[in-house]
Parts: C-alpha cells; structure tokens; sequence
C-alpha cells in the first residue's frame, strides 16, 4: 500500500502519477483530526475510492444514506462556527447531527462493530431517532441498543439476511428504538 505525505496538508501538490494509477482510490487522513480525538481521523470530503458502493453490502449501502455529505457539511459548518455565535436552526441541527455522527463513529481501540450494527447504527443517524438523547452520552445510550438487539437476535437476523433495506424493516429499528429508549430514559436526554 502506498503512503504519501503531503507538506502542510496541501493535497494539490505533486503526487506521482504511477501511485495514483496503480491504487482504487485514497484514504486522506488528517492530523487534526487525530489530535481532536477522532479515530479513525479520515476527512471524508478529500477521500475517494474507486470501488466504492460496489463492494458494500446493498443494506449497508443503503443505510449509510447521506452520511460522506452530512460529515462534509459539519466540518465546513463546524470551521465557520467557531467566529460566530448567531446560527439559524438549520445550522444548529446540521451542527448537533455531525457531532452525533463523529461521536459514534470514532472507534475505542480493539472495539469493532459488526455488519449489522453498523446498518443499525447509520439508520439510528440517517432516521433522526438520536435527537433526544445528548451528544455526551450517544456513544452509551446506542451501545446498549445495540447489546440489545444482538441478546434478542430477532431483528438482527432479519437485517443479516436482508438483501435490501425495505421500508418496513426501517421501521422495526424505528420501532424497536424508541422502546428500547422510553423503557430505559423514559424522557428527552438532551444536552
């Protein structure tokens, strides 16, 4: 696998053509997003592959929705946040949702999550049902969810054999989730 490091994360500058020619696509990563805690520190907006969609799953792909742009969006909102405090709704949400996002997917070490959790997860993101609960505890409050969900094995082995993501299996998560959530919060979590 080839690495290459650019000089004050200047992506224009020379990259020899024969690397470019012989990988499927780049992983940029950047070091402030390291140092800020997320891990893996990918800047979805600069990484490209080639393959893509086409070696996911159909339920995986399917879930992930929009998430490349929502994370997109929240960097270049949260860069131009940081000099204004006056933000109309639509920002704050954007703002909260890649916050949600990023918070789920940085990854503890040794701590991965399996083909189903991850669909689990994206359509938690993806169908708005994380907005009552706090950007400080999303990380525990899903990881529950999710030791649930694999302790009854019911759903989780309708999303496994699942070809594609219909709308009525969408709504068992919907569903399943806000049970889950009424049963062990009973009321709005947020912060």
């Amino acid at each position: 696998m080839p690495i290459i490091e650019t000089q004050d994360n200047d992506v224009s500058s020379y990259i020899p053509t024969n690397v470019i020619s012989i990988t499927d696509g780049q992983i940029y990563l950047e070091s402030d997003l390291f140092n800020s805690g997320v891990k893996p520190a990918i800047n979805v907006g600069l990484s490209v592959s080639r393959v893509g969609g086409a070696a996911q799953k159909k339920t995986l792909k399917k879930a992930s929705g929009t998430l490349r742009l929502d994370l997109s969006q929240y960097r270049d909102l949260a860069a131009f946040a940081q000099f204004g405090s006056d933000l109309d709704e639509k920002t704050k949400n954007t703002l909260k949702k890649g916050e949600l996002i990023t918070r789920l997917l940085t990854q503890k070490e040794y701590q991965t999550y399996s083909t189903t959790q991850q669909i689990v997860m994206l359509l938690l993101i993806n169908m708005n049902l994380l907005n009552e609960v706090g950007k400080d505890s999303v990380v525990e409050v899903v990881q529950g969810y999710l030791q649930r969900l694999t302790a009854e094995k019911k759903l989780t082995a309708e999303i496994e054999k699942a070809k594609t993501l219909e709308e009525e299996l969408k709504q068992k998560v919907q569903s399943s989730w806000k049970e889950y959530f009424k049963l062990n919060y009973g009321h709005a979590e947020r912060n």
